[in-house]
């Protein structure tokens, strides 16, 4: 799998993004039936076709799945099967979230209300794509089920707007933002929910939402957009307050 002049990707990489297109688009396109909450049998997805040719073991399965800094994946025993068992036939494993395929929520998502709702709700994206945003009237899931929020901002992002105490987290999000996000948009959930959007909690903490009838989250349920590279606030209370760079549309915004 080598990427041009560059070296080849780990080889834990490898059966990572495997795995992921697997358990997210690809397992009915591979004959593979998807169980409650989402689940595939261990042994099934060991046994597709592109596995064999990776020759991807068990050990190796649930290593990445331990190892994941994201928490993109989980794996448990069947019921009344021991978890000490070697034999992937007595697993199951699922993506947390990131599905293309229609599937119920039911299993795979708690359920959020407002009294369970996390306290931050925020989306990153780039100066390339905040253009498609604006046009379009919100976001949407672009090929995927859900829109995607982190539930905080990860290690390393800082809120532009001082005092904000609702950005900070007791503990460190691990997963629902790219690190190469430029663009912080905060979603104001309350507002949303009375707007009529459900959300569900994955397993890995990003909150998810299948927007309204039209699979958008509209931009005048935006809390805040700030730009991280010195624009500042560009959507204050679902209304835009500063226009973005026409550099920004031909990706030549700062990184």
């Amino acid at each position: 799998m080598a990427r041009g002049n560059r070296e080849p990707l780990p080889r834990a990489t490898q059966v990572s993004k495997k795995m992921s297109w697997l358990l997210r688009h690809g397992a009915e396109e591979e004959g593979l039936q998807f169980l409650d909450g989402g689940f595939l049998n261990a042994a099934d997805v060991i046994s597709n076709r592109k596995f064999k040719s990776m020759k991807i073991t068990f050990a190796e399965m649930k290593e990445v799945v331990a190892a994941d800094e994201k928490q993109r994946y989980t794996m448990m025993p069947k019921p009344d099967t021991d978890a000490a068992s070697d034999k992937p036939s007595d697993f199951l494993i699922r993506a947390n979230q990131g599905h293309s395929v229609k599937m119920e929520s039911e299993g795979l998502l708690t359920p959020v209300t407002k009294e369970n709702a996390p306290a931050t709700a925020v989306h990153g994206t780039t100066h390339a794509a905040w253009g498609l945003i604006v046009s379009s009237g919100g976001l949407k899931a672009m090929g995927r089920n859900h829109v995607h929020f982190a539930s905080g901002l990860p290690a390393g992002f800082t809120s532009i707007v001082e005092h904000d105490e609702a950005t900070q987290t007791a503990a460190p999000v691990i997963s629902g933002m790219r690190k190469t996000s430029t663009i912080l948009v905060f979603l104001d959930v309350a507002r949303a929910m009375d707007a009529g959007l459900t959300f569900g909690l994955s397993d890995n903490g990003v909150l998810l939402t299948e927007g309204d009838k039209n699979g958008l989250v509209p931009l005048e349920l935006f809390q805040r957009v700030e730009d991280r590279t010195g624009l500042g606030v560009l959507v204050q209370d679902g209304k835009i307050v500063k226009e973005a760079p026409a550099s920004w549309a031909k990706g030549k915004g700062k990184a």
